[in-house]
């Protein structure tokens, strides 16, 4: 194990413990004011990561890409709100594999071959089933508030059962193919575990925020400060969070200004996971050219 997984298997205990004086409203708000604070930051820097992968600086560029991309998130809102089932699914697929593609960044040192790209999807897809299969009925109103539909009829333990017989064949085929699957495959076990164990006892927005922060943004601002200004340190640090800062508090003004419109738990729950779901679309395509440009070098 690495010392970042150490730290982060630590911060999951914690975090679990804490879970265990705090009601599920105090889980619910905890949950959501990290995903604001770390998880919407670990994709604030996007635009800096794509002026540094195409190598150009000029404010001209900027402007273009910030116009591209403002494009690709209305897009994303535009499409929850006109194909919203649609828009979900995508929305899933492209995280699960944002996710395995984080997760495992370290299977190839060179171009991603599609058998490393389908693991990593559907690794992506059983985080997010072993989520949905312990917080089911929350799921399913979270869902139905999203494509204005009922979920009652729903098997999330099928998917689960499904996926995992998936996972375990490609699993198998990856421990014919690469080594450095099969050195990690172990340890890799028990944060699966470790993830179960979490998901079953949290509320499912604090689930959601142990994983997604811990598991996910906090390793991806690693690498992205890596990425940018060549080590990971507390200055490059604070130089990557002042960059960051002007997208990252319009987005928590957007995130604000949906609360005190729509209060209600329930439709707030959906509309939060839309709009994460918009921002997502453009930053998992950002983190891919980034992870490629790495390997490139």
């Amino acid at each position: 194990m690495t010392n970042s997984s150490n730290i982060g298997i630590v911060l999951s205990f914690l975090a679990l413990w804490i879970a265990t004086y705090f009601s599920v409203e105090y889980q619910q708000i905890t949950g959501f004011v990290i995903i604001f604070l770390f998880g919407i930051l670990h994709g604030a820097n996007d635009l800096r990561l794509i002026s540094k992968i195409k190598n150009e600086n000029s404010i001209s560029n900027y402007k273009k890409i910030l116009i591209y991309y403002l494009t690709f998130v209305t897009t994303g809102v535009l499409l929850f709100y006109l194909l919203p089932e649609w828009a979900l699914v995508i929305f899933i697929l492209v995280s699960a594999y944002h996710f395995g593609e984080q997760h495992w960044n370290q299977l190839s040192t060179e171009k991603t071959p599609p058998i490393i790209s389908l693991f990593q999807l559907v690794y992506g897809l059983f985080i997010f089933e072993l989520l949905f299969y312990f917080h089911q009925k929350e799921v399913a109103v979270i869902i139905g508030e999203i494509i204005h539909s009922s979920m009652n009829t729903f098997n999330f333990t099928y998917m689960l059962q499904f996926n995992g017989l998936v996972l375990i064949v490609l699993s198998l085929v990856m421990l014919r193919k690469n080594t450095i699957f099969k050195n990690q495959l172990p340890v890799n076990l028990v944060y699966l575990l470790l993830f179960a164990i979490i998901f079953r006892n949290s509320n499912l927005i604090w689930a959601f925020a142990i994983y997604f922060i811990i598991w996910h943004s906090l390793p991806s601002i690693k690498d992205q400060i890596c990425f940018l200004y060549g080590q990971y340190t507390f200055q490059n640090f604070v130089q990557y969070f002042k960059a960051a800062f002007g997208y990252w508090f319009l987005s928590l003004t957007g995130i604000a200004l949906l609360y005190f419109l729509f209060r209600k738990e329930a439709v707030f729950t959906a509309l939060f996971f839309s709009f994460l779901a918009a921002i997502t679309f453009p930053h998992v395509l950002v983190i891919m050219k980034m992870q490629n440009k790495i390997k490139e070098h």
